[in-house]
């Protein structure tokens, strides 16, 4: 299999019951925006009771019913937010740490070091980050995971993968590699994914492919590299 390859998003989620969180960025088809997508899916009542809402450049996830809300620990977080030029995408509240890294003059790695993996044992599901960078009408991207080392949890691994955009192409990771008890963190590179022009259509791919039982909510954003003005569309199966 050439290392090129690179699979449409609904082909690579389609029959994965549980990839738990994921990220997706590239750049769409036509090379005219940046792209990032991020869904949550959910296995536990507590988990399965958000929705994403979004807030100017923030999108940060709300309990759908606050009177079932068990425990907001590492569920209730602010996905998304902006620092200047920066877009920063996350399955956690590391996502305020990068902020506040980035608004400082620090970088995504250094806020990142100061993070680990969640601490859920026995699953210690990973951290994952995205961060887009727009300048001069294009831009370049990040996506790193914090996961344990050792099966107690005694050591964090850390990784970061750094791109240069190609119009059409995404990167995509996810939390796990699929269901199991515990569930096995995701291994291996950012798995290569096509982003098309249209934001309809990317949104469409991913959230009809997403496993029905488990899936929860979805948020896909289309950056115009001209203009920076942004699309979005939000996917909420709590309504």
């Amino acid at each position: 299999m050439s290392v090129y390859k690179t699979e449409n998003i609904g082909t690579v989620l389609a029959g994965n019951s549980y990839g738990g969180r994921g990220i997706v960025i590239g750049k769409s088809g036509d090379g005219k925006n940046a792209v990032i997508a991020y869904f949550i899916m959910g296995r536990s009542e507590n988990s399965r009771n958000r929705v994403f809402i979004e807030r100017g450049d923030e999108v940060v996830i709300n309990a759908y019913d606050p009177s079932k809300l068990a425990d907001p620990t590492l569920i209730i977080y602010s996905p998304v937010k902006v620092s200047g030029c920066h877009t920063i995408v996350t399955n956690g509240d590391q996502t305020d740490t990068i902020y506040d890294f980035i608004t400082e003059g620090k970088s995504f790695e250094e806020a990142l070091e100061t993070r680990q993996f969640e601490p859920d044992a026995p699953n210690l599901t990973p951290r994952i980050s995205g961060m887009l960078t727009v300048a001069r009408r294009d831009f370049k991207y990040k996506l790193s995971i914090l996961k344990s080392g050792t099966e107690d949890g005694a050591v964090c691994n850390r990784y970061t993968f750094s791109y240069a955009p190609v119009a059409g192409l995404g990167h995509y990771i996810h939390t796990y590699n699929c269901d199991g008890d515990p569930i096995p963190t995701f291994t291996g590179e950012p798995e290569r994914v096509q982003i098309p022009d249209d934001i309809d259509e990317f949104t469409g791919e991913i959230w009809t492919n997403l496993d029905e039982d488990n899936k929860v909510a979805l948020y896909v954003r289309y950056i115009d590299l001209v203009s920076g003005k942004f699309a979005s569309r939000i996917v909420n199966k709590n309504k």
